[in-house]
């Protein structure tokens, strides 16, 4: 199955989903309650103060769920999406969507959650828009933030450059508005190839159904022509306005406020929804919204630089790093040059990337202390360390030049030394420790 619902029923057999059956409001306290299972279970919330759907939050808070959601394992994740992405497969279209059980003009109706108290409003944090690319005529989707005006209002929020924008600025420039299409509440794998940022021309969709092994499809929307999932449990139709602005500002995924920025105004024509619809909520900042970003950008790395560097064994984003500007390469190291050309290739991959270390294949790139114990022991500060001034760096790092978005890297070289003998740097091993049950021993 290919619909948020079922992957929901998946989570909920292995015992990730808690039931929030008491009343709850958008305001603060889902926010809060999510915070608060950030990096375990994933919450269903049935019973809620501003609104008849239910909403479900922190679906992929977890590598795991991740993997799930991919239809793969935590150690073949990045094989399953890069595998997705080479094949991308365009989904079947069918007449009739489920979601075009009822209809409404009123935004209002969701549960659109206000999350942190100095933020310019409530937001809707897991939308993805559908627009067709004006060269190609393909369509393209990705993951855009709205903030409510009015009941047939949002700002919506766009990166510059990007393939929205992209779109949007050809419109505005032959004087026209974009229409484009919006879905809440979709499987994962959806979400996830949505997040990624492909190739320009390039249908995410595709991806997403490869990952869900070609099952998914599309239904056609009567105003727009857009196709969407069909079985997406919430769907928007309308444009956004080629002459109107609105200002915003929001916590991003370092969890941090941005600046205030007038973004364009989404006018709603068509909200569609299923019964009994689920609303989905990512609460910016904490784990869903870093892995949903960031394990693309991860699958993407060991794709790029393995082909490049057959040594590398793993590419980890960070969670230190907010999954999306610091990363860990473990390479099996041949050559003394080994780890300076692979930091150069890693920041050329990922341009957001402000740091990038380098370990030996016995230290682990996803645990923190394994890391720091490899630059403690074989790092030289003055020999090891490269830097990099002035250069092209992420809008989200505050400490960052974010006006001309230049900023300074740093890549570390946390690989034995060639030359000097192995045993030094080898990590002793008690014989048959693993065992050893303490149980047997004390009483």
């Amino acid at each position: 199955m290919t619909d948020l619902r079922n992957y929901i029923s998946q989570i909920k057999k292995n015992n990730e989903l808690k039931t929030v059956k008491t009343k709850v409001s958008t305001k603060f306290e889902i926010a809060g309650i999510t915070a608060k299972l950030d990096g375990l279970d994933a919450v269903l919330f049935e019973n809620i103060k501003e609104s008849n759907f239910r909403l479900v939050a922190n679906l992929v808070g977890t590598r795991k769920r991740f993997a799930q959601a991919v239809g793969g394992s935590e150690d073949n994740i990045h094989k399953k999406i890069i595998s997705a992405i080479k094949t991308n497969k365009q989904p079947k279209i069918i007449s009739s969507g489920k979601f075009m059980e009822n209809k409404s003009k009123n935004l209002f109706s969701m549960p659109i959650v206000t999350h942190f108290e100095k933020e310019s409003g409530p937001f809707i944090t897991s939308s993805i828009a559908y627009a067709k690319n004006p060269e190609t005529g393909k369509q393209n989707s990705s993951f855009h933030r709205l903030m409510p005006i009015d009941k047939t209002h949002f700002s919506i929020r766009m990166v510059e450059g990007r393939h929205l924008h992209r779109c949007f600025i050809d419109a505005k420039e032959h004087g026209e508005d974009l229409k484009i299409a919006l879905t809440i509440g979709v499987h994962p794998a959806i979400s996830i190839a949505g997040a990624y940022q492909a190739e320009w021309g390039t249908d995410e969709i595709g991806i997403a159904n490869s990952l869900l092994n070609g099952k998914l499809t599309l239904t056609k929307l009567p105003l727009t022509g857009l196709k969407v999932p069909s079985a997406a449990e919430i769907v928007m139709e309308g444009k956004i306005l080629c002459n109107k602005t609105h200002p915003e500002w929001m916590v991003e995924m370092l969890q941090t406020y941005d600046h205030k920025r007038s973004q364009p105004v989404f006018e709603l024509e068509n909200l569609y929804f299923r019964n009994n619809p689920i609303f989905h909520d990512v609460l910016s900042g904490f784990s869903e919204h870093r892995l949903l970003m960031g394990m693309p950008i991860e699958s993407k790395l060991n794709g790029i630089l393995k082909k490049d560097h057959p040594q590398i064994q793993q590419v980890s984003m960070t969670n230190g790093g907010c999954n999306w500007l610091h990363a860990v390469v473990q390479i099996k190291k041949k050559n003394k040059s080994d780890p300076k050309k692979i930091i150069e290739k890693t920041f050329d991959s990922h341009r957001s990337l402000k740091q990038v270390t380098i370990v030996d294949e016995d230290i682990d790139p996803n645990n923190a202390e394994s890391v720091e114990y490899a630059m403690a022991t074989r790092f030289q500060a003055d020999k090891d360390l490269i830097i990099l001034k002035n250069v092209r760096g992420s809008s989200l790092d505050p400490s960052s030049d974010q006006q001309k978005l230049k900023t300074a890297k740093m890549g570390i070289d946390a690989t034995r030394p060639l030359l000097k003998r192995i045993e030094g740097f080898e990590l002793a091993k008690i014989p048959k420790i693993d065992k050893i049950k303490l149980e047997k021993y004390f009483n």
